[in-house]
């Protein structure tokens, strides 16, 4: 399902627990919950309710808090529905009604007249707000599948990328049996939330956590390691790229300079591993992800050693290093 096709009844269906649960029943309009959100934003149609529907947005969820129900208590004793009909005119994905609020019967055949849901929640507007705009967040975000292996190495998501056969996956098998966690194998689905945050999960949940390891076949991480072997997602801080060593390449001996990778538009550190035999990959990567908490705190030991060498050399120490008292004359 895309974000385009997501539909009142699919935000119905989400299966949410603890703080992301929004509590949502259908109370009417059943009629239209094939409706589609096609902007993913709230809504709150006081100004509407007033008659003023210049730049209505519609197009929004409608969030009726304790100010608009006030509001259409008073148009009920005034027997006034004509802007509860306009706006029912207008085709709005759904109206959702917080503290468990319940709408008029009148409000209700309105609703039902027009074919547009009316859902409850016991949750306050403010709450309900935040986790309703996380899940649209969440499900709206750009997205793109990369091939690689995500893995968590103490608390930094590092994503092994590189070619068909390099090691990528028995790399991360000896990381989980070192005690980091494997978040998925293969297919990594990546999302852009928030404009500035790259997360990572399996492409499917379902198969997410079993690893392929050639000559062994398919494992499951979670029976043979544990549930705290993994994860359903992680942001991705680091891209680790696995390549084949090769004599003729120039690989970055002091890691002054930064490189990085766009995805999905954020740029994210990137680091080349040579792989050959007798190198001990998996230690590599927990060294680099140390060194990135470290920049992550403001410390970078490759600038600190280049700092330091060059006011070595600025002293004057370093020449007495190499020439003897002799070698001056």
């Amino acid at each position: 399902m895309s974000e385009k096709d997501f539909t009142v009844l699919d935000l119905l269906d989400l299966d949410l627990h603890g703080y992301n649960s929004l509590n949502l029943h259908c109370i009417a309009g059943r009629r239209g919950l094939s409706r589609k959100i096609t902007i993913p934003d709230i809504n709150r149609p006081g100004l509407a309710l007033s008659g003023f529907l210049d730049s209505f947005a519609y197009q929004r969820v409608q969030l009726f808090g304790r100010g608009e129900y006030a509001y259409l208590q008073k148009l009920e004793n005034e027997n006034n529905y004509d802007s509860i009909r306009r706006i029912f005119s207008f085709e709005i994905p759904c109206a959702i009604f917080t503290h468990g609020l319940q709408p008029s019967v009148n409000f209700l055949s309105i609703a039902e007249e027009n074919a547009c849901p009316i859902l409850s929640t016991n949750l306050e507007s403010t709450d309900f707000s935040t986790r309703l705009l996380r899940v649209f967040s969440n499900i709206y975000a750009p997205k793109k599948t990369m091939h690689g292996v995500l893995v968590e190495v103490y608390g930094i998501g590092i994503l092994l990328s590189g070619e068909s056969g390099v090691g990528k996956s028995e790399t991360a098998l000896e990381l989980v049996e070192r005690g980091h966690r494997l978040v998925a194998d293969d297919i990594v689905e990546l999302r852009c939330v928030n404009g500035n945050t790259v997360l990572g999960q399996g492409a499917n949940k379902f198969i997410s956590h079993h690893m392929e390891i050639r000559g062994l076949g398919i494992i499951n991480i979670s029976q043979l390691y544990g549930v705290g072997a993994i994860r359903e997602q992680k942001e991705v801080q680091l891209v680790v790229k696995l390549e084949a060593w090769n004599q003729n390449k120039v690989y970055d001996r002091l890691g002054t300079e930064t490189h990085t990778i766009d995805v999905l538009g954020i740029k994210i550190p990137l680091i080349e591993v040579p792989v050959k035999p007798g190198r001990n990959i998996p230690i590599i990567i927990e060294a680099a992800a140390m060194n990135e908490r470290l920049k992550s705190m403001g410390v970078y030991s490759a600038r600190e050693f280049n700092q330091n060498v060059l006011k070595w050399i600025e002293s004057g120490e370093s020449q007495s290093a190499y020439y003897t008292r002799d070698d001056s004359y």
